[in-house]
C-alpha cells in the first residue's frame, strides 16, 4: 500500500473503513479459529473423547506459545500504525525487521523450554495418566514449529497495519483450507492420530508464511524487507514490547486461568468435564475470533487517528466496533440458550459426553452477550499505546475475579449441599459480567479526556 493511500484512515467514513478493514479480519480470524475447531472435530470423531480431553489440556500450553508471538506481533503492528499516522516511514520499516528478529529469538526460547519440560508442564495443566499421551504427541510437533507460528502471526498483523487486510485474510484462509485438507488424510488415511493433526497445522502455517514473505519482499510496499534494517533497535524493541505487553499478559492470564480451571474440572468432574469445557470453549472461541477480527479492523483506524490527533474519529470507531461485537456475542448467547446440543455433536458422537455437556454449556454461555464489549475496550487501549489500562482490565477479570471464583465457588456449593462442579461452571459467566461492568466504568471516565 502506498504512503499517500494510508491517509484514508484519517479521511474516509468510519463505517466504510471498519467494513473495509474488519471484514477481511473477521473472515481471517474466523478461518483461523477453524484451526482449533477442525482439529478438535477430527480428533473427537477419529480418535475419541479422551484424545479430545488431551487436546483441551494442551491448549493452554499452545496459548502460552502464542502469547509470546502476540507480545511481538500486536505490539509491533500497533506501533507501525502509529508511525504511519505520524508519517515516520523509516521507523515503520525498522519495526518490520524487528518483528522477524524478535519472533525468531522468542520462538526458539519457548520451543527449547517447552520441549525440555513437556511432561511436567502438561501434568501441571491438568493432564491425567490417560490423557498425557495425546497431549504430549500433539505438543511435541507444535513446539518444533513454534518459530514458524510466531512469524506467521506476526507478519499477518503487519499486513493489516499497512493496509492489506485482504491479503492477511487470504493467507489465513489458505492455511485453514490446507489444514482441513491435510487433517483427514493424516488422521484417518495415514492413521497418525493427534500427531497428524499437529503436523497438518504446521504445514498449513508454512504455506501462509511463504505468501506473507512474498508481499514484504516487494519494494513498492510502504514497508518492506531491504538492507539496513536487519538489526534490533532498542527503542523500537522496548516500545513494541511495551505495547504488546497488554495482550501478552492477557494471554498469559487466560492460560493461567485455564490451568487452574482444568485442575478444578479434573478434581470435581474428571477427564469428561475437561472435554466438556474444551468443546464449549472452542465453539465460543469461534465467535470470539469474530470480535477479534473486528478489533483488528479497528486497530489501524484507532491507531492512525490517535497518532493524527483526530480523536472524534477514533472514538466513533470504538463505539461502532463495540456495538458490532455485542451483536456477535449475542448470537452465541442464543445458541447457548436454545440449542447447545447442536454444537456439541460437532465434536463428538459419544452419547455420554453429549448428555453430560448440555447443561454446563448453557451455564458457561449465559452471559456471552456482555463479553464483546470488554474485549473491544481492552483492544482500544492497546491500539493507542495505553497498554497499562488494557493490562489492568484483563488481569482484573482473569486474576482478581475469575481465579478466586474457580477456587471458592465449588467449596461454597459443596457447603450448600450442591454438586461442587457446578461452582466451577458458574464461575465463568459471573466473572464475564463483572468484567463488562468494570470496562464500562473505566471507559466512561476516560472518554472525558477526549472531550466526547
Amino acid at each position: 500500500m502506498s504512503a499517500p493511500k494510508i491517509t484514508e484512515l484519517g479521511t474516509q467514513s468510519i463505517r466504510s473503513l471498519l467494513m473495509k478493514y474488519a471484514l477481511p479480519g473477521i473472515i481471517a480470524m474466523t478461518a483461523s479459529s477453524l484451526y482449533n475447531m477442525v482439529d478438535s472435530i477430527f480428533i473427537g470423531h477419529g480418535v475419541g473423547a479422551m484424545a479430545l480431553s488431551g487436546l483441551t489440556v494442551a491448549k493452554p500450553f499452545m496459548d502460552i506459545c502464542a502469547a509470546f508471538g502476540t507480545l511481538v506481533g500486536v505490539g509491533a503492528s500497533s506501533l507501525v500504525a502509529i508511525k504511519l499516522g505520524e508519517k515516520d516511514y523509516r521507523s515503520a520499516n525498522d519495526v518490520l525487521a524487528n518483528v522477524i528478529l524478535l519472533n525468531v529469538l522468542l520462538g526458539a526460547l519457548v520451543m527449547a523450554v517447552g520441549l525440555y519440560w513437556l511432561d511436567p508442564i502438561l501434568y501441571a495443566f491438568g493432564a491425567s495418566d490417560v490423557t498425557i499421551t495425546y497431549a504430549r504427541e500433539y505438543m511435541e510437533i507444535i513446539l518444533w514449529g513454534n518459530i514458524l507460528t510466531h512469524i506467521y502471526y506476526g507478519l499477518n498483523s503487519m499486513l493489516r497495519s499497512i493496509g492489506h487486510p485482504k491479503i492477511a485474510m487470504y493467507a489465513t484462509i489458505v492455511a485453514v483450507v490446507t489444514n482441513i485438507i491435510l487433517d483427514p488424510i493424516f488422521i484417518f488415511v495415514l492413521d497418525m492420530g493427534v500427531r497428524g493433526a499437529a503436523l497438518a497445522t504446521m504445514i498449513s502455517q508454512l504455506v501462509s508464511v511463504i505468501i506473507e514473505l512474498v508481499i514484504f519482499l516487494n519494494p513498492k510496499e510502504v514497508i518492506y524487507f531491504h538492507r539496513g534494517i536487519w538489526r534490533l533497535k532498542r527503542d523500537i524493541t522496548m516500545r513494541a514490547l511495551g505495547i504488546g505487553t497488554a495482550p501478552f499478559l492477557m494471554h498469559m492470564a487466560a492460560c493461567f486461568v485455564v490451568i487452574v480451571l482444568n485442575n478444578q474440572l479434573k478434581r470435581y468432574g474428571g477427564d469428561m468435564a475437561i472435554a466438556t469445557y474444551g468443546m464449549t470453549n472452542r465453539f465460543m472461541f469461534f465467535f470470539a475470533m469474530v470480535v477479534m477480527g473486528l478489533n483488528q479492523g479497528m486497530q489501524p483506524i484507532v491507531g492512525y487517528n490517535y497518532g493524527a490527533k483526530l480523536f472524534d474519529r477514533m472514538v466513533r470507531a470504538l463505539k461502532l466496533t463495540a456495538m458490532c461485537a455485542t451483536c456477535v456475542m449475542g448470537v452465541l448467547w442464543l445458541f447457548g440458550l436454545v440449542w447447545p446440543e447442536g454444537f456439541i455433536r460437532l465434536f463428538t458422537h459419544d452419547e455420554l459426553l453429549i448428555t453430560q455437556s448440555v447443561a454446563p454449556a448453557r451455564v458457561m454461555l449465559c452471559t456471552m452477550v456482555l463479553v464483546g464489549f470488554p474485549m473491544v475496550v481492552g483492544n482500544f487501549y492497546t491500539s493507542i499505546g495505553l497498554s497499562g489500562k488494557a493490562i489492568f482490565l484483563s488481569l482484573t477479570r482473569q486474576v482478581i475475579f475469575l481465579i478466586p471464583c474457580i477456587l471458592l465457588l465449588p467449596l461454597l456449593f459443596q457447603t450448600l449441599n450442591f454438586t461442587p462442579i457446578w461452582g466451577v461452571w458458574w464461575s465463568l459467566p459471573l466473572c464475564d459480567a463483572l468484567a463488562a461492568i468494570l470496562a464500562a466504568i473505566i471507559l466512561n471516565r476516560d472518554m472525558r479526556k477526549f472531550r466526547v
